[in-house]
């Protein structure tokens, strides 16, 4: 998230953001058209998951007027309730492996777990959680259930970190050789942990060893581009292939670090998860906007394998 603000855009139409040289991916279903979903220029929309098993999305929403943070629930006809209000800053979230909603607070400086309830969550789990913290901003888990979150320091660049909170109950922090830590995600098999970073303006890899250890990093990927939005959140399908919002969309990136091409949108892209009854519906969170966009391919999650 770029410090929980909103970001205004010129309009444009979807298909004059793609430059001819930078192909729509072939991951993305033919034919396929960016679809609205849900709208208000007022709000700005972070961290998207789907709930397989209640068939659901549910989405942060932060409202700058308000000083209000939500967790919501999408719903039929370009509605959406909330289903969590005073979040106390979730925004990344992630589906834990056991099922649950894990977010990071970043107001709160913890990382909570929620379930699914009808509406609402009916239990509240601070999984850790530290005064010292900056603000939790994106979290991910591994197949073995490792934690890993962000914490970024915005404002002096100085403190920003990532952490490991192991499925043993270890926190550890991995990172700190990165600016602004914003959104992470590891590959399927949990062998490589991906970041962007907002300062930086790039997405960066780190292996990832058999203990849960990081060894050192390098640029993964720095696409050549005049738009400088900021790196956000990710996501990633079942082929390996990493969905990386900012710098004019969401790029899709193979396991090599190839760009297989830009997924342009008119405002600032956030965020990004797959979902739909068949796992090929990729949400887009956006400043004012959440969007839908058909898939050729599933999401990572539906479910984790051994795949890159």
């Amino acid at each position: 998230m770029r410090q929980m603000l909103l970001v205004s855009t010129a309009m444009l139409s979807w298909a004059c953001l793609v430059k001819a040289e930078t192909p729509v991916p072939e991951t993305v279903a033919p034919g396929a058209k960016l679809t609205e979903v849900y709208v208000d220029e007022t709000i700005f929309f972070e961290g998207p998951t789907w709930d397989p098993k209640g068939q659901k999305l549910y989405f942060t929403a932060f409202h700058p007027q308000q000083k209000n943070q939500q967790i919501l629930k999408l719903g039929p006809d370009k509605t959406a309730s909330v289903w969590l209000d005073q979040s106390q800053g979730i925004n990344g979230t992630y589906l834990l492996n056991n099922g649950n909603l894990v977010g990071a607070q970043a107001y709160g400086h913890r990382v909570m777990q929620y379930d699914f309830g009808p509406n609402g969550p009916e239990t509240h789990l601070t999984v850790i959680g530290s005064d010292l913290w900056n603000q939790p901003n994106d979290i991910c888990q591994t197949p073995n259930g490792d934690l890993y979150f962000t914490d970024p320091d915005f404002n002096n660049r100085q403190t920003s970190a990532v952490f490991r909170f192991s499925a043993g109950g270890e926190l550890t922090k991995i990172i700190s050789d990165m600016p602004v830590p914003n959104g992470l995600i590891t590959s399927r098999n949990g062998k490589t942990l991906y970041v962007g970073d907002s300062h930086l303006l790039l997405w960066r890899s780190y292996p990832i060893d058999s203990e849960g250890k990081v060894g050192p990093g390098q640029t993964f990927f720095d696409p050549d581009t005049e738009n400088r939005d900021s790196p956000d959140g990710m996501s990633i399908d079942e082929r390996g292939n990493l969905y990386f919002s900012g710098r004019g969309g969401v790029w899709v990136v193979n396991p090599s670090g190839k760009s297989l091409g830009l997924i342009a949108i008119p405002e600032f892209c956030s965020n990004v998860t797959f979902g739909g009854t068949h796992g090929r519906i990729l949400y887009l969170t956006c400043s004012g906007k959440l969007y839908s966009l058909k898939m050729a391919v599933r999401g990572g999650q539906f479910p984790h394998t051994e795949s890159p």
